[in-house]
């Protein structure tokens, strides 16, 4: 075995450079392919839950407008605090099969449900300054997703383990430029963090070294089919090994909004809330297993990866640029004495997502380059509210959520698809100052098709079918 891997380092060091980084080209990348739409989160109030989130904005008596329109706490004469949580239960299993990059079966399980039931938290607080300005503050959740599938499922070469998280504090003012018509104004402070694992097909990164070998010249095909052979032995299909990734990053982003009475019963909003760039900084560990470990320690081998500058599957250091997006929302509210009704179309630029670039801090893993190329989704949602008596309202609402992902860039971290939600919700008036919320949603979710290829040309085809229940309370007090 240490004759014939010597012939490899006539391949120079670029061609050892681009093999040795296959393993954790895509387990970086996955961070960012997460929950509305993809990873984005609506759940930030029970009362708009209930609604679909119609009227988001414009409904009134809503503190969570501090983080989705400060214009628009106009609406709000005195001081408030509200704490919202929902328990977003979401579930998707697989059906398909998948093959390596030569076409051999991957064995291996459909994954089981790789759903979860996670908490969002919300908190908001809303003062007034006199006649014309408000002030407040909040603590949100804007984006966020959860999978974790068996560790030997067919696809664990794409994914095991995926959490992504961001979180916002967030500070706004509002103006009231005259009785009708408000202006507001946010900064946005966002952390940022992820927890990826995935499988490495060493099988994968042994032969694809000598495949890129044979295509640079640096050995005859002869060569690199004996090679291939003496891969197969020593490290054999299902010799696995567990890339893990953690990492996170704070950045900084703004918003505006704008709030028109424009007759004593109608109400329109427009919030746009900017893009936030982070560059998410983590660290890699892996598990190599006992026949990896001893071509590692070859001496032939040891020798050609020094010339490379490093050993791979150690602890590295890495950073990947990446950039929540930029958010535009319409929202309108009708009132009336007895109902109101309302709608939201929000716009989310998910184009601004075509690629991550990955660094290493270790030399033998180069910068590398993903595509994506996710398309701009839409947000739709109608409902209403109706006035049982002077303490008890009832609300419900329906929603189309479109996602930004299609066949060829979906994968099974996020198994996003176009989502239709159906919610109902009460609210009852403890007292003049205490107020409760509660909310129930449905989210049907369109069958999810992918044919995502792993960081070493592993293929995973098939088909994910999802679903979502949300569970939304919230207190409001006013002083």
């Amino acid at each position: 075995m240490q004759m014939s891997f010597r012939q490899l380092s006539r391949a120079g060091r670029p061609l050892t450079l681009a093999a040795l980084s296959l393993a954790i080209i895509g387990s970086l990348a996955a961070p960012q392919r997460a929950h509305a739409s993809a990873f984005q989160l609506h759940e930030d109030s029970a009362a708009a839950m209930g609604r679909a989130y119609a009227g988001s904005t414009t409904a009134g008596g809503d503190v969570s407008v501090v983080a989705n329109n400060p214009a628009a706490m106009s609406d709000l004469k005195g001081t408030y605090f509200q704490a919202d949580v929902t328990a977003i239960n979401f579930g998707t299993t697989f059906s398909g099969s998948a093959h390596d990059a030569l076409g051999r079966p991957i064995s291996g399980n459909g994954g089981g449900d790789a759903g979860t039931t996670m908490p969002v938290p919300a908190l908001f607080f809303a003062t007034q300054l006199g006649d014309k300005w408000h002030v407040g503050g909040a603590f949100t959740v804007p984006f966020g997703f959860q999978t974790e599938y068996n560790n030997n499922w067919v696809g664990r070469y794409n994914a095991l383990k995926s959490k992504f998280t961001s979180l916002d504090g967030t500070l706004s003012v509002s103006y009231d430029v005259n009785d009708n018509f408000a202006i507001g104004v946010s900064g946005i402070a966002q952390k940022t963090s992820a927890e990826l694992t995935s499988a490495i097909n060493y099988n994968m990164v042994g032969l694809g070294l000598v495949n890129q070998a044979v295509a640079a010249g640096a050995i005859p095909p002869a060569v690199g089919q004996q090679l291939g052979q003496q891969v197969n032995v020593v490290v054999p299909p299902g010799s696995d090994g567990v890339a893990r990734i953690k990492g996170d990053d704070w950045a900084y982003g703004w918003q505006v909004g704008m709030l028109w009475r424009a007759t004593a019963n109608d109400k329109f909003a427009l919030d746009y809330r900017s893009k936030i760039s982070h560059r998410i900084e983590g660290t890699a560990n892996f598990t190599v297993p006992a026949n990896v470990q001893a071509l590692l320690s070859n001496p032939t081998v040891a020798a050609l990866l020094a010339g490379a500058g490093g050993v791979p599957f150690t602890h590295t250091d890495g950073t990947a640029p990446f950039t929540t997006p930029a958010v535009a929302t319409a929202s309108y509210w009708h009132q009336e004495e007895k109902f109101g009704l309302g709608a939201d179309v929000a716009w989310t630029k998910w184009d601004s997502f075509k690629n991550l670039t990955v660094y290493y801090a270790n030399p033998a893993q180069p910068t590398t380059t993903e595509v994506f190329d996710w398309k701009n989704s839409w947000y739709i949602s109608v409902g209403g509210e109706y006035y049982a008596n002077d303490k008890l309202t009832l609300r419900a609402g329906i929603a189309l959520d479109t996602t930004p992902t299609s066949t060829a860039t979906r994968d099974p971290r996020v198994p996003d698809g176009t989502r239709q939600l159906v919610s109902f919700g009460a609210g009852y008036k403890v007292t003049e100052k205490f107020v409760l919320n509660a909310s129930y949603a449905h989210i049907f979710v369109n069958k999810a098709r992918m044919n995502a290829v792993s960081s070493t040309g592993d293929v995973l085809t098939g088909t994910s079918d999802d679903y979502g229940n949300l569970l939304s309370l919230s207190a409001q007090y006013k002083f």
